[in-house]
């Protein structure tokens, strides 16, 4: 709900507070008073597009700002949250044009561009001046309006809830398959190479073992040959070293006492000795561990190329690398089997959503055709109430092959406007001024079931008088118990109804300048400016008492 709109410097308004009530607003005034121009700057707020031609002051900044009751509206105030927005009870919108013509606009004081601000305000304001067109032919409010009308909120929720799930599992199922289908195209590839290392079967760290054995092969005759020698130097020769140590020894300890200086001495030669003695006995053991194994070399060569070829193919360096790569392709492989099954679980589901989704789209038709007739009657009853007694309204529903976001069925708002006995699609038919009139029609019955913004009527009732007047009055005041409608209007029928009435006027500024004021009236200025409106400038006692009447 608009609580106050500001306009500074825009047109021939230098200040204004608009203030309009909860409910039922009429704006009267002059032709040229400024009704139109107040909004003009209300379009601002919406997001339209402006330049310097709005200052009345070039040396000054144009600012219009509007302060928004939200507290209930919880769907906005989530969209705040979204854009990173501040969200309080209460949002305040604002729009500047700086002297050198930039415009800037600001939600809740945070910068915003002016696709996210007309996003924002769409769910604000309706401005019949030019939104009216635009939502007879938008297709989703058609469908709105006749899902208000059969009571089809929390069906629709519920279908929607299916047939976003069956999307879900639509675009899972598409990539799942598309997945498959590149997998599939190295499949065999990746299968060949996983069965290419399977039969390798390399243990760990078989490659780097492999290579120090053959080392040793390799070498096993030189090898031998050093051992025997050194075991035959140490205890097997014609003089072997543990002999000699052993004799060397025996004589140390043989005078020790007569000179005990060589007792430490004959310490130090028994250790060397029984060093040199372990030092023989290992050598002896791996003198015993060396084969001559020609044939085992081989088999071992022939094992090493194999692995050299893998490592090479896969550029790759170690054992564990081709056991990681073997494993990862035995992963791939099982991956691919899996897909197979997630893939056919997921076309069941998906299945299984869409038929649910289905019977509630059918149930959703049917519910829709159950009120269509019904709403084209009571709709054309009220186009004869507001002065189109020759028009004939019409709502056509059309089944879809694939589901939509509203279910199964198109629907289009008809008219024909002067008894041709040919339907077309009402905003391709209907003036401006009809457009308003049969958006109050609609909206009028759908006021009580849809959450509608403040919905603003610029001069509905532009060629109509007498009791089609009266009618659109009373629809707009019908409409004002559930939504706040703000009505610009030159007709005394309309401006009676309203649960507030202002007066928008000319005045003369201290500096002599023209500006546009707005009034809201009490009940005595209410009735003189209603019965203006019916006798002029200085109305008779018949058109007060006529003022009365319509006020009351």
């Amino acid at each position: 709900m608009l609580q106050k709109l500001v306009i500074r410097n825009y047109a021939i308004i230098d200040y204004l507070i608009f203030e309009p009530g909860k409910n039922f607003n009429t704006l009267t005034g002059e032709t040229g008073a400024g009704k139109s121009i107040i909004l003009g700057a209300l379009s601002l707020i919406l997001g339209e597009r402006a330049d310097t031609s709005v200052l009345i002051n070039k040396t000054e900044k144009c600012v219009v700002e509007a302060l928004f009751d939200v507290r209930n509206f919880q769907s906005f105030r989530a969209i705040l949250r979204e854009n990173d927005l501040d969200d309080d009870e209460q949002c305040i919108i604002r729009r500047e044009i700086s002297t050198g013509g930039k415009s800037r606009a600001f939600v809740n004081d945070t910068p915003v561009t002016l696709h996210l601000l007309n996003s924002l305000t769409s769910l604000l304001v309706d401005l019949h001046q030019q939104f009216g067109h635009l939502a007879l032919e938008d297709d989703r409010f058609q469908m709105d309006v006749i899902d208000a009308i059969a009571g089809n909120e929390k069906l629709l929720l519920e279908f929607q809830e299916h047939y976003r799930e069956w999307q879900r599992c639509s675009q899972q199922l598409q990539e799942l398959q598309h997945r498959q289908e590149e997998w599939q195209k190295e499949a065999d590839y990746k299968q060949f190479l996983y069965d290419e290392l399977a039969a390798a079967a390399f243990a760990e760290h078989e490659i780097e073992e492999a290579e120090a054995a053959q080392q040793k092969l390799m070498h096993s005759e030189r090898i031998l040959s050093v051992l025997e020698s050194s075991v035959a130097q140490l205890e097997e020769g014609e003089q072997p070293m543990l002999v000699l140590l052993k004799k060397t020894l025996q004589q140390l300890q043989g005078i020790a006492d007569v000179v005990p200086e060589t007792q430490p001495l004959a310490l130090r030669v028994s250790g060397a000795y029984e060093e040199l003695k372990d030092v023989a006995a290992e050598l002896g053991m791996l003198r015993s561990n060396i084969d001559l194994d020609p044939a085992g070399l081989l088999k071992l060569q022939d094992r090493l190329d194999l692995a050299y070829r893998l490592l090479k193919k896969h550029a790759l360096k170690t054992t564990a690398d081709l056991l990681a790569l073997q494993q990862s392709l035995g992963q791939e492989l099982q991956a691919t089997q899996n897909l197979s099954m997630d893939i056919e679980t997921l076309r069941v589901k998906k299945n299984e959503v869409f038929e649910q989704a289905r019977a509630l789209a059918v149930e959703l038709s049917k519910r829709r055709h159950a009120v269509a007739s019904t709403f084209s009657d009571r709709v054309n009853e009220r186009l004869q109430w507001v002065g189109m007694p020759n028009s004939r309204f019409a709502v056509e529903l059309s089944e879809v092959k694939t589901l939509q976001a509203t279910g199964q069925d198109n629907v289009h708002f008809l008219l024909d406007a002067n008894k041709t006995g040919q339907m077309l699609p009402v905003y391709k038919v209907a003036s401006g001024g009809e457009l308003s009139r049969i958006m109050l029609c609609i909206k009028s019955l759908t006021a009580e079931a849809m959450q509608l913004p403040t919905l603003i009527f610029d001069e509905v009732d532009t060629g109509i008088s007498g009791e089609a007047a009266r009618q659109v009055g009373l629809l707009l005041q019908s409409l004002g118990k559930h939504h706040q409608i703000i009505s610009i209007t030159h007709q005394p029928q309309v401006a009676a109804k309203g649960s507030t009435h202002f007066f928008v006027y000319k005045d003369i500024t201290p500096e002599g300048k023209i500006t546009t004021r707005v009034k809201q009236l009490n009940d005595e200025e209410r009735i003189k400016a209603v019965a203006q409106m019916i006798g002029g400038e200085a109305p008779s006692e018949a058109a007060f008492q006529s003022a009365r009447e319509l006020v009351a």
